[in-house]
């Protein structure tokens, strides 16, 4: 992966204030954060932090809700696959609707559907109905209307942000997903503890009120029309994966992040039980294991946004996921509760520096009328590819213990790190090639 050059041109974000002068401390933040000169992004901000706190919340709680009823590691991982396989099965036609519809609206009407699903859930918990096929259902459902969202969030931030602050601002929308995780899932361990899982739930429903007034409050000065087109949808869709597949820096960061995936990033869903067998700790314990991760991501968004422009992206694509595979390494021989937490840290810091970078890198490349669809291909790989890792996780976990499935994991993220940094003049010899070709 090279370092792909910013074109110069204005994005649909006419509400940015210019940057003030000045050596304050608000010119030296907005210097650094520049998409927080936007009146809508700052809206956006503020919104979407309260609820991925809520939904991490939720998350915390179903881990550890399933663990509780069936005290199996395997059934954690079914259930966290039945939140995610939605994003493999639904995320095309999620990214074909976004490519249609004025994206704000799809946004909004998916928070609201997520909203009343979460109220749904903690009153099935605290009526006793909640059963394992229940949870699973539900997880299902909450799981195909983020299938949507997900793709409509990262399409989203283009239209309230100018397009040579993107990745900026995918890393500052990154840290919103990681800050909730340092709150969220210590606010869960609390919550279970103190009114069960059933009120963590409602906790989450409540939450997203504060993205639904933030995007009713959200104002696109010139929105973008966007009708339904005779193309058939299947069509729409196959066009959007050719053009991914054809273009070659696109699709080898969608093949890595597929590797990255299925053997590194799930190792999420087996945190409730490294809590409980290795560490022997409650709910509130549990808790702090996300944070540090989550806390480590926060340091990452800040290195992210300091080094944009400065470091190569594939400078920071490799440092970061080797950085999260030995961290996470690290962590599988750690006994002693605070070095695990240390390690979980660093591991954070090289995953949000990462898959920011390469997030970011794909929002400037894509061209905007595919922009929805190539989104949807990406988050389909990223989350869509989780429910065979944390189901192969959880399988692992069973046969041979979780510090050695985590293991597994790190060990098979590395060597596809190592194998993409011989690869690197390869890659970057295709991009040449490609971009001569569609120039000319």
């Amino acid at each position: 992966m090279s370092t792909v050059p910013e074109e110069d041109f204005s994005g649909n974000n006419d509400d940015s204030s210019p940057l003030p002068s000045g050596g304050g401390l608000k010119s030296k933040l907005l210097a650094a954060f520049p998409p927080f000169a936007s009146r809508n992004f700052r809206l956006y901000f503020v919104g979407q932090i309260v609820s991925m706190i809520g939904t991490w919340i939720e998350i915390v709680a179903q881990g550890w809700l399933v663990f509780d009823m069936t005290g199996s590691a395997f059934w954690v991982g079914v259930a966290a696959a039945a939140s995610t396989i939605p994003t493999l099965l639904l995320s095309l036609f999620g990214g074909m609707l976004v490519d249609r519809y004025p994206r704000k609206a799809v946004l909004l009407w998916s928070q609201v559907l997520l909203m009343l699903l979460s109220f749904i859930f903690g009153a099935a918990v605290l009526l006793g109905m909640a059963t394992l096929s229940f949870i699973l259902v539900l997880a299902f459902l909450i799981g195909s209307v983020s299938a949507v969202a997900t793709p409509a969030i990262q399409a989203f931030i283009s239209e309230i942000v100018e397009r040579k602050h993107l990745p900026v601002a995918v890393a500052l929308n990154s840290s919103i997903f990681n800050a909730s995780r340092v709150i969220g899932p210590v606010l869960a361990g609390f919550m279970i503890t103190w009114i069960g899982t059933g009120g963590a739930y409602i906790a989450n429903g409540v939450s997203f009120i504060a993205v639904i007034a933030a995007l009713l409050a959200i104002r696109i000065p010139n929105p973008e029309a966007r009708t339904v087109s005779a193309e058939h949808p299947i069509q729409s869709i196959r066009d959007g994966i050719l053009y991914a597949w054809t273009h070659p820096l696109i699709r080898t960061i969608v093949l890595f992040v597929a590797v990255v995936s299925i053997f590194g990033w799930s190792f999420m869903s087996m945190l409730p039980v490294v809590a409980k067998r290795e560490f022997g700790i409650g709910a509130d314990g549990m808790g702090y294991l996300y944070s540090a991760f989550g806390l480590g991501s926060l340091f990452g968004t800040v290195v992210v946004s300091v080094s944009s422009g400065r470091v190569r992206s594939s400078l920071m694509v490799i440092g970061g996921v080797l950085t999260f595979a030995l961290g996470l390494l690290s962590f599988t021989f750690a006994t002693w509760l605070p070095l695990a937490l240390c390690c979980l840290f660093i591991s954070g810091l090289g995953m949000l520096s990462a898959f920011a970078t390469m997030t970011g890198t794909v929002q400037r490349l894509v061209e905007d009328r595919f922009r929805g669809r190539v989104m949807s291909i990406y988050l389909m790989v990223l989350l869509g590819l989780m429910p065979f890792g944390n189901l192969l996780m959880g399988l692992l976990s069973e046969q041979f213990g979780t510090p050695v499935a985590l293991r597994t994991g790190a060990m098979v993220t590395i060597a596809a790190t190592l194998f993409l940094f011989m690869s690197r003049r390869e890659i970057t010899k295709a991009w040449q090639e490609y971009r001569t070709t569609t120039e000319a």
